[in-house]
């Protein structure tokens, strides 16, 4: 009898970072080329992506349950996965937040921001492309490291965006609120994306 086919743990974090990728494209789009009338569509544009990744993700933990060996502690497994959907769903939130404030038009440092978290998701994939192989991998940590450079990169460049907010629009209190808002929904995605890499440093430490 043909033994069943195990499910490819690697494979699907590898999807998992795809769906990211796929969410910041559609945001760092969106953002880059904004018009307000379009917003809806990219919202169903991007749900489906999200959408996708959640199915996924239901995917491996069913795989999950019916396992007997799996190539890293269960724990890991489902924490890695977690960690995974938490990034394609806070870029998600940074384009409803578009919607429900009714941005009308983008401040350039959104576009800035939303490239640092492509990169991030980029970085992403990169480690998850090596993560089957993390004992001998040579490039896996360096993906790590420049994931958690991005981070910092994002948390400046928050810092800078935040204050410019507060010098150019001090007395415009919806201004303030809408534009706070939707920073801090995209440090978050820079910060999903750095507990991802801590998530996979942790995993290879505990392995090797």
């Amino acid at each position: 009898m043909a033994r069943k086919q195990e499910f490819d743990y690697f494979e699907a974090f590898i999807r998992a970072a795809d769906y990211s990728m796929q969410a910041a494209d559609i945001l760092h789009q969106t953002l880059e080329s904004f018009n307000p009338d379009d917003l809806q569509e990219r919202m169903k544009e991007i749900h489906v992506v999200e959408h996708a990744a959640d199915i996924a993700k239901h995917d491996l933990n069913r795989a999950l349950a019916r396992a007997f060996i799996t190539p890293i502690e269960r724990e890991d497994i489902l924490l890695l996965s977690q960690a995974m959907d938490d990034v394609t769903d806070a870029i998600e939130d940074v384009l409803i937040r578009l919607y429900i404030f009714n941005v009308l038009s983008i401040r350039e440092d959104a576009i800035s921001f939303s490239d640092v978290i492509k990169k991030c998701c980029a970085g992403m994939k990169e480690t998850m492309q090596e993560f089957r192989n993390f004992r001998k991998s040579r490039s896996i940590n360096d993906s790590i490291v420049e994931i958690n450079r991005l981070e910092e990169e994002g948390d400046s460049l928050y810092t800078k965006t935040v204050r410019k907010l507060y010098l150019t629009s001090r007395d415009d209190a919806v201004e303030l609120m809408v534009w706070r808002e939707i920073y801090d929904r995209m440090e978050k995605c820079c910060d999903a994306c750095e507990h991802v890499a801590n998530a996979v440093e942790s995993i290879i430490m505990n392995n090797t």
